[in-house]
């Protein structure tokens, strides 16, 4: 096979591989939303509406089981329209399959309407399915911003390193072990195992992403 021949053959497998990879990501994509939990105090503080005080509690108590958490804590200190505007720039992503309709609600600019889209196809089985149908009434930018929002539980025994990776705060590390146990036969063994590394909050804030179904 000439060289060029097979320069070619080798970039189009490199070029499929690698879509193929962000195709299965099933944690939302960022547009700049950034994930509280995970997020330094520099850029906690340079938030609309956030302070010292806000800051504080919300390094002390991460991590926060998910959003209902958070927005118990922070509706103490800020009203409606303010949470409204911090969530355009702050939000933990909500499970597509399991989130409760105060959550969804609390995406900014969710109404009634994309509240009953966003159930009606339940159960979602990978981000896919969530820009075809949500596509059906939004454009293509829109479907982006609210996908960020977002995230499909990963197959603990079946996820690429893409979708393990697409885990917010996941690196080579822990998608490693994540592997190395596999294949689970319960959520307790996952506990188990990657408690050896992490804390239990953080193994519970991880295990927000991933089924075993």
């Amino acid at each position: 096979m000439k060289r060029s021949a097979f320069v070619a053959i080798t970039t189009a497998i490199l070029l499929v591989t690698a879509s193929s990879l962000v195709f299965q990501a099933q944690v939302g994509k960022s547009q700049g939303l950034i994930e509280p939990n995970l997020s330094s105090e520099k850029e906690l503080l340079g938030l609309p509406g956030m302070n010292a005080v806000l800051v504080k509690g919300i390094l002390d108590q991460r991590p926060f089981a998910g959003m209902a958490q958070l927005n118990a804590f922070l509706s103490k200190m800020m009203n409606k329209d303010q949470l409204a505007t911090l969530y355009t720039r702050m939000f933990i992503p909500l499970n597509l399959n399991a989130a409760a309709d105060e959550e969804i609600l609390s995406i900014p600019n969710m109404g009634p309407r994309m509240l009953h889209e966003f159930k009606e196809y339940r159960p979602y089985k990978a981000l896919t399915v969530f820009r075809r149908e949500m596509g059906k009434y939004v454009d293509e930018k829109e479907v982006a911003r609210l996908e960020q929002y977002v995230f499909v539980p990963i197959s603990l025994n079946a996820a690429t390193d893409a979708d393990i990776l697409s885990i917010p705060g996941l690196g080579p590390r822990m998608l490693r072990e994540f592997k190395e146990y596999r294949p689970y036969k319960t959520m307790e063994q996952f506990r188990r195992e990657i408690g050896k590394y992490v804390d239990e909050k953080e193994v519970a804030r991880l295990e927000r992403y991933v089924t075993l179904n």
